[in-house]
């Protein structure tokens, strides 16, 4: 019937009987909402540990439901929300044990006290008087038979020394008090045992059969459980702090081998860099020096052409200058062609 049910409400739903009016004001449970136990989704629920026993913890207040974990096993959402859960479960754990751990302890405190005796109430007037007399009579007896011994009468000295330990024991029922009832318990508690996972009582030796039946129960199977998975929990929480410890190493150390890296490309491009503006510097004084040696040239040459150039101008006006005076003495020397030159220019005048 019930798994029927089950299939029903996976192809139908959980409000598959509801009315029109009803479905209005339903709303149908997830398991990530408040009312679902975290506790039962991602692993156990403490409640269901310690039903009908001492440490019985009531009933869960949450909603437990086997369609609701399997959902959220399902959910692409499961391993984002497994370290949340397991972590309130795990703090709600530790406080059981907690608990359980202060009740170990003080039964630890009791078995461990020593049962001492309490000290001897007061004697009465009477008991006093009786002690009194009594411990007379031992010291007389005690005085006869060492004079009996001296005389070698060992057989009256034995029989006084059976009255003695007579008087002896009337006198140490005389003056022994009853025990104590609390003195009694703790005689008894002497010879229990506790056991470390659950805190209960133990009879020490006692039969396997009962042991067993303890190792076996609810209770101790229930905080073994409970301290099993805050040791793995721990064991998680330490391993994931240690990997992520690790991977903060790692990801310093690439760090530092990227700013070397770095480092020596920058330090590559400066050197380089040095080199270049070094051998631009060196080609600037080779450009500038060969400028000046350009220009020492240029004013040698220069100087040469002017000083060429002076020569040939003093010997082309030499030159010009022999010329006009051979045509000069060619004017002197031939005077009617000059007249008649001159008369053809200037008209002769009339008187």
């Amino acid at each position: 019937m019930d798994a029927q049910r089950a299939l029903l409400d996976e192809l139908m739903g959980t409000a598959r009987n509801l009315t029109e009016e009803e479905k209005k004001g339903y709303r149908e449970i997830r398991w990530d909402d408040k009312e679902v136990c975290a506790f039962y989704m991602v692993r156990f629920c403490p409640h269901d540990l310690f039903v009908n026993t001492r440490s019985d913890l009531g009933p869960c207040p949450r909603v437990h439901d086997q369609k609701l974990k399997e959902s959220f096993e399902k959910s692409p959402r499961h391993d984002a929300y497994v370290p949340r859960f397991e972590a309130e479960l795990a703090q709600f754990c530790e406080k059981l044990v907690t608990d359980l751990d202060r009740r170990v302890r003080r039964g630890r405190e009791r078995l461990a006290q020593e049962v001492e005796p309490a000290p001897p109430a007061p004697l009465s007037a009477e008991k006093s008087e009786q002690l009194a007399v009594l411990e007379e009579k031992i010291k007389n007896l005690l005085e006869q038979v060492e004079t009996l011994g001296e005389a070698g009468k060992v057989d009256e000295a034995e029989a006084l020394m059976r009255k003695v330990e007579a008087l002896n024991a009337e006198k140490t029922a005389l003056t022994q008090q009853p025990q104590n009832d609390k003195l009694l318990m703790l005689a008894q508690e002497k010879k229990m045992a506790l056991c470390e996972v659950c805190g209960s009582f133990l009879v020490a030796n006692d039969a396997a059969e009962r042991t067993q039946s303890h190792v076996t129960g609810k209770q101790h199977i229930g905080y073994g459980m409970v301290r099993d998975f805050i040791s793995e929990f721990k064991e998680a929480k330490e391993k994931a702090r240690e990997e992520e410890k690790l991977a903060r190493e790692k990801e310093v150390e690439e760090r530092r081998k990227q700013n070397e890296k770095e480092y020596e490309s920058r330090r590559k491009r400066s050197d380089s860099g040095d080199r270049d503006k070094y051998r631009d510097r060196d080609k600037d004084r080779e450009r500038h020096r060969e400028r000046d040696l350009d220009r020492e040239r240029s004013r040698e040459w220069n100087g040469r052409g002017s000083r060429d150039g002076e020569r040939d101008r003093r010997h082309t006006n030499s030159r010009d200058g022999g010329r006009d005076r051979h045509q000069n003495r060619s004017r002197s020397r031939s005077p009617g062609r000059h007249d008649r030159r001159r008369s053809s220019r200037s008209p002769i005048r009339r008187h």
